[in-house]
């Protein structure tokens, strides 16, 4: 039985013909053509592209008391290519690395924002451009206080990291999702989670 419900899955309705490596120069960049199953039971040639860059995750680091949360600031060109210029505002994340998403997600805390954090919780994982990219990205939440940060923060300069970091009102930035100063994806899906299950009022 197929998760969505139906009889047949999807390695039973592709047939995968060729995948070829268009690009190895950062990440990995492939081309697949294959067979496709249509609803209709008949079998359609089709491409697709797809980016390699690995997993992730991402983290929302929460005071409840003090009503903050912990974000960063830096400069993402491919935002920037698309005319955004300014500064992207999001939650610390990374690449896993092939490490645990719970170890990894901990250090790139304390690489990013320079505070270490006692308890991390994970909320949820999701395929973030699944159209086009193959990133898994694991979703977690973790309580701070201002006496958790240890550390400087502001990234690895050596790997181009330039990073700020801020300490922000929720309900401030739950005004910058509305207002357009918070564009990051992951970022507004962690700060809708904290508002249903974190800062209820």
């Amino acid at each position: 039985m197929a998760r969505n419900g139906g009889s047949v899955s999807v390695s039973d309705r592709i047939r995968v013909k060729e995948v070829k490596v268009l690009s190895d120069n950062w990440y990995t960049l492939r081309k697949a053509t294959f067979d496709w199953l249509r609803n209709d039971g008949t079998w359609q040639e089709q491409a697709r592209e797809a980016y390699d860059r690995g997993h992730g995750a991402a983290i929302l680091l929460y005071d409840e008391a003090r009503r903050t949360v912990i974000l960063i600031k830096q400069f993402r060109y491919p935002a920037f290519e698309t005319g955004y210029d300014d500064l992207l505002i999001e939650v610390p994340a990374g690449l896993l690395d092939d490490e645990h998403p719970e170890i990894r997600i901990r250090a790139e805390v304390e690489e990013e924002t320079g505070f270490v954090v006692k308890d991390v919780e994970k909320v949820f994982e999701a395929f973030m451009s699944p159209g086009s990219v193959t990133e898994i990205l694991h979703f977690f939440t973790g309580r701070y206080t201002p006496s958790d940060k240890a550390y400087k923060g502001g990234g690895h300069p050596e790997e181009g990291e330039d990073i700020d970091v801020l300490e922000v009102a929720f309900d401030e930035a739950m005004a910058m999702i509305a207002d357009g100063g918070i564009r990051d994806a992951k970022s507004i899906m962690l700060l809708q989670h904290a508002a249903l299950n974190i800062f209820r009022r």
